[in-house]
């Protein structure tokens, strides 16, 4: 990289740091000591930003502090420490002091051995942090992501006062209390999830996308019951005005350097760009903006997990065309997306964007937004595992008592997402055939199988019959017309064929075949007596004067011609009748002369010489006698 871009580099990365990084604030729990007397009491912790906060409840345990490894730094294995409770006891918070290793390591190499949760004891007399950062993500993402226990940093000070008290032969009994950490107003909670539509920046893209797909069903039945208000944000940031015209900006940022993301692939001279992320976020945010005007807010959770699944980096489907095939599949008014988008290109500001930029910079009680993605529950952020369950956790503990949602009380989020528009599914509105089947983690979109004849496509944009049988769905989705009682299909079952326009027809097939004027084409009719008329599929033939078309031979002979033609056939056939009518008389008379003349001939002959098949006549003996 050339001077100028290590530079640029690094005035984007002070850009961001700058922009979001002005004032984070550390999400507390109450930690409350009931035993020993010596240091009961009520302490503030730091809620970890990984594992399982137990938002809306508490949890009792009692407090272990390792002989060895104590940092938690390594398997407790390998010192053969085990921290499981025996039946009927309290379950053990492991105690570990700070420094050596990633915050997330500890908690998972405590979590393996038994530890229900996790308390850090700070090594520097200071404010406390949140256990979380974007440097130690990157290293520790491979475990952080399968951590369910929940973890809490506390300051130094309370952490030497419980290990003097478990140094002594005290129970340390202590209790970790999330009811207050998120606030609960009224009986609705607001909600907002800073996100990214990029999906190729490793495990953590990963992991957003999972928990996108895994919580809609929960998000869309709390916001179609008016119990949540959901928002989606992106962070963006600026390029330095000195840099504007550079290769950097240019392939990062829209609107002249005023909105940028960082290159998927962090190499600025292939693959997709950050511009590119920038603006996928712009639509996926004007998406919810139409949607949230229909009254239909809930749209946004279909459009970015579909677009997750049809239109990923990797198949190098991440383009407007496939965006907006997505978005035509939901019903929602594209014009209108496009309109709030705006000019990408313009030097000036976008007002979506520019509201974004604005709204990451904290405000109340809650800090500026400085990792993706960021949770922010009743303007608290949420810390911890996004994982749908735990989420829903947090978002149920934002209600005021005794108002929550019965999905809050029963777990109970299951919903037909088939019956509202489809689910955005292809279907065949004719026969009622639909790609869209409900599942308990939300509906997918799959090519059903009908009468046993397999449907095959993406399940989203189309659905084509296949196989033996498939003209008989629903003409194979192909194109069919009837016409005065008439019907032409392009639906064939030959082999690897599919829709192919009839003879008398061209065209896709599939929507449509045009009739072939077969007159105009010069195809038909090439005499030069005949008259030409198209007709639907075919085509008629006529010759003028008193002429008459023979079509097996593309002529025109005359109707006197026919006829003498006509009365020669005739009699030609009358005399050849004639003759084989005689010659079989003939023939006839032959035979029974013939047989006439043999049975005289026999008759005379057997007077003089007996034939074998007659008997011997017997001699006449004179009797006179002289």
């Amino acid at each position: 990289m050339s001077v100028k871009g290590s530079i640029l580099k690094g005035f984007l990365v002070l850009i961001l740091v700058e922009t979001v990084v002005g004032r984070f604030v550390v999400e507390k729990n109450s930690l409350r000591v009931v035993s020993p007397d010596s240091i009961k009491g009520t302490h503030d912790s730091a809620i970890g930003n990984f594992g399982i906060p137990q938002y809306g409840g508490s949890m009792l345990g009692t407090v272990v502090y390792p002989k060895d490894n104590r940092k938690g730094c390594k398997s407790f294995d390998d010192f053969g420490i085990s921290f499981k409770a025996k039946p009927g006891a309290m379950p053990s918070f492991v105690l570990v002091d700070r420094g050596d290793c990633f915050f997330a390591l500890k908690v998972w190499n405590a979590q393996n051995a038994g530890a229900a949760a996790v308390l850090v004891a700070d090594n520097l007399e200071e404010a406390l942090i949140t256990m979380d950062s974007p440097e130690e993500e990157i290293q520790s993402m491979k475990y952080i992501a399968n951590i369910t226990i929940p973890s809490a940093l506390i300051t130094k000070s309370f952490g030497e006062d419980l290990k003097k008290a478990y140094s002594r032969g005290d129970m340390v009994n202590v209790n970790l209390d999330w009811r207050e950490s998120v606030p609960h107003p009224d009986n609705r909670v607001e909600y907002e999830l800073w996100t990214s539509s990029n999906d190729e920046c490793g495990v953590k893209c990963d992991m957003l996308m999972d928990f996108l797909k895994e919580f809609k069903g929960a998000a869309q039945v709390l916001e179609k019951g008016g119990y949540t208000q959901f928002t989606p944000h992106y962070i963006t940031w600026y390029c330095p005005q000195a840099f504007t015209i550079s290769k950097q900006c240019k392939s990062q940022c829209l609107n002249h350097g005023r909105y940028c993301a960082p290159d998927p692939e962090q190499d600025f001279s292939s693959g997709y760009e950050g511009k590119d992320v920038v603006l996928e976020n712009l639509r996926q945010l004007c998406v919810f903006r139409v949607a949230n005007e229909s009254r239909k807010p809930w749209v946004w959770w279909d459009y970015v997990t579909d677009f997750q699944i049809r239109c990923p980096m990797k198949e190098k489907k991440y383009n407007k065309e496939c965006a907006e095939s997505v978005i035509k599949s939901l019903g929602v008014d594209l014009g209108k997306v496009e309109r709030c988008m705006g000019d990408p290109d313009a030097n000036s500001d976008n007002p979506v964007l520019k509201e974004e930029q604005d709204a990451q910079i904290g405000k109340g009680s809650r800090g500026d937004v400085t990792i993706l993605p960021t949770l922010v529950v009743n303007n608290r952020q949420y810390r911890g595992k996004l994982e749908k369950g735990a989420v829903l956790k947090a978002i149920c503990s934002g209600f005021e008592e005794t108002t929550e949602p019965s999905v809050c009380l029963s777990g109970n989020v299951e919903t037909n997402e088939c019956l509202d528009n489809n689910g955005g599914c292809w279907q065949d509105k004719a026969t009622n055939i639909t790609a869209c089947k409900d599942t308990f983690r939300g509906r997918v979109c799959e090519c059903p199988v009908v009468n046993g004849v397999q449907f095959k496509g993406d399940g989203y944009s189309s659905c084509v019959a296949s196989g033996p049988g498939r003209c008989k769905i629903s003409n194979g989705n192909c194109w069919h017309e009837n016409r005065n009682g008439i019907t032409f299909s392009a639906c064939v079952e030959d082999g690897d064929k599919q829709c192919t326009c009839p003879p008398g027809f061209q065209g896709d097939g599939i929507i449509s075949c045009e009739d072939i004027n077969e007159c105009q084409e010069k195809r038909a009719c090439q005499c030069p007596d005949c008259s030409c008329k198209d007709t639907w599929g075919s085509y008629e033939c006529t010759c003028s004067g008193d002429m008459l078309y023979i079509r097996e031979h593309d002529t025109c002979i005359s109707k006197r011609e026919s006829e003498v033609r006509s009365a020669w056939t005739a009699f030609w056939i009358v005399l050849i009748a004639l003759g084989m009518v005689s010659g079989f008389a003939y023939l006839v008379y032959r035979y029974r002369l013939r047989s006439y003349m043999d049975s005289e001939i026999r008759a005379i002959m057997a007077q003089y010489m007996p034939l074998d098949s007659q008997a011997e006549v017997p001699k006449h003996v004179n009797d006179d006698h002289t």
